[in-house]
């Protein structure tokens, strides 16, 4: 699975929002839960990432968002990402499971 955003080189608006797969409505999965947004670019999955920063917890029912910062799309290309969550009791999952964002 993949999802697709395009936002032009230099913007940094809008965010992305993201709503999580298999997040059910009044679940509250993400009540309490950290995330954070990794970008890396998507030729190279080997390269560093060029982003990994918090994001937000827009909706504990499983919508996250990033606010783009100065610099974050200076650079015009393809980019794979994905958002690692941190629950309220400790565990780590990395979202998309498969694919990329």
């Amino acid at each position: 699975m993949s999802t697709t955003f395009t936002i032009k080189r230099g913007d940094t608006s809008p965010g992305l929002e993201y709503q999580l797969p298999g997040y059910a409505a009044g679940s509250g999965l993400l009540t309490g839960a950290s995330v954070r947004f990794l970008m890396r670019p998507w030729w190279d999955a080997s390269a560093p990432l060029v982003i990994d920063a918090a994001a937000t917890v827009q909706d504990p029912d499983g919508i996250v968002r990033y606010a783009w910062a100065e610099g974050d799309t200076d650079t015009a290309g393809t980019y794979a990402a994905e958002v690692e969550i941190t629950y309220a009791d400790g565990a780590v999952e990395t979202v998309p499971a498969a694919g990329w964002l």
